[in-house]
């Protein structure tokens, strides 16, 4: 039985970005879009899996289902498992890996749920060749994730391997690094048009500035890395691939707006100096070591985005002053712009001193963040507006 054309796909990101996920899934060419939970289901070919792989930022993985059965229990998880052809998939010398999740299920061990489901892909092995696949847990060639929704199971394959947020042009960090695909997202919620300025006072190792660069000149998300996990199927199309490599490379265009990074501390501009060069974005990124309370804004308008400490995984020896600082540098020297602050700190984030004009819950990593939006204006020095 020949595969379809077109097959079910689900796209996982980070909370709170279904929606602006499922519109740059559309616009890269897919198709019967269903927003789900951190995930989006849609319709799509092998052109589109690569095409996704290599285009999305807002993506971690794209699951490609290939089974689905009723596994109330581990025998009916592991016989299920162990009924899928998987030499249609890959072959004794690829290296697996299993990832489990659950949800309202009554197996609920994901590690045993794991082991049980890599017992029926190594036994099926066996059973037919006298060997068996190794398991690498690490980097494997081939990742499965199984799904126990109630006592129902899927069988997806990774066609990524490690999450999209690693682009790959992060050479160095300091600490509390700022997830890749979480900077695209707020970038894409705070609505710049990629022709403004685009200015990130607290750049830290530079993430916003480059994820910024990177959509302003249509650099593919993708472009500094070198796996996926689709590579290894045994239907893979390295022809195919190339060709959506070139076409997409080949929308490079110029960006004749400013992007600015500041940082106070002289290391974080080093790390920032060092990712935006082996980036090749140096030409794209104005990088200058600045106190928030002494900068100049570039001339004209767009948007700020600002990272700052929340006094949680990054220490401060008073973070309401720094939020103060960070308000009266908006309000006082940012007329014309749109600024945008993301904090897990919701005490601190209100002494900004300015009443929002949206807000999102984010997460950056386990912590819960407000992302709060503010247009800035002559009105604003004044504190017209109440937090």
């Amino acid at each position: 039985m020949t595969e379809p054309k077109e097959f079910r796909l689900i796209t996982k990101t980070l909370s709170g970005f279904e929606e602006i996920l499922a519109e740059e899934l559309s616009a890269i060419g897919a198709r019967n879009i269903n927003p789900l939970r951190r995930a989006v289901e849609w319709y799509g070919d092998k052109e589109m899996i690569y095409k996704v792989n290599y285009l999305s930022r807002l993506s971690l993985v794209t699951l490609k289902p290939i089974k689905d059965f009723p596994a109330s229990n581990h025998d009916l998880l592991y016989d299920g498992v162990r009924s899928i052809d998987w030499v249609k998939y890959f072959d004794l010398k690829n290296t697996i890996s299993v990832k489990a999740s659950t949800y309202k299920s009554s197996l609920d061990h994901t590690q045993y749920i794991a082991q049980k489901t890599k017992d029926g892909i190594v036994d099926y092995f066996r059973d037919r060749f006298d060997e068996r696949p190794d398991v690498d847990t690490y980097d494997a060639d081939i990742q499965i994730n199984v799904h126990l929704n109630e006592d129902y199971c899927e069988i997806s394959m990774n066609s990524t391997g490690s999450p999209l947020f690693k682009r790959g042009y992060r050479q160095a960090t300091g600490p509390a690094p700022l997830n890749e695909v979480l900077a695209a997202g707020m970038i894409q919620l705070s609505g710049w048009d990629k022709v403004s300025n685009f200015v990130d006072p607290m750049c830290g190792s530079g993430t916003l500035a480059i994820e910024a660069a990177m959509l302003a000149i249509n650099l593919p998300a993708g472009y500094f890395r070198e796996k996926y996990s689709f590579m290894n199927w045994l239907d893979f199309d390295a022809i195919l691939w190339k060709k959506v490599k070139e076409a997409a490379d080949s929308q490079l265009t110029d960006f004749d707006g400013m992007i600015f990074a500041s940082d106070i501390s002289p290391k974080y501009i080093e790390i920032a100096s060092e990712n935006i060069h082996f980036a090749k974005l140096h030409k794209d990124i104005t990088l200058k070591q600045c106190d928030i309370a002494n900068l100049k804004y570039p001339e004209g308008n767009g948007t700020i985005i600002i990272n700052p400490p929340y006094g949680e995984r990054i220490r401060t020896n008073d973070i309401s002053e720094l939020y103060k600082i960070i308000g009266d540098s908006l309000k006082f020297k940012a007329a014309g712009y749109n600024a945008w602050v993301i904090s897990s700190d919701l005490e601190a984030i209100k002494l900004i001193g300015m009443r929002p004009m949206k807000r999102y819950n984010l997460f950056n990593g386990a912590l819960e963040c407000k992302y709060n939006g503010y247009s800035i204006y002559e009105g604003s020095k004044k504190d017209l507006y109440k937090a």
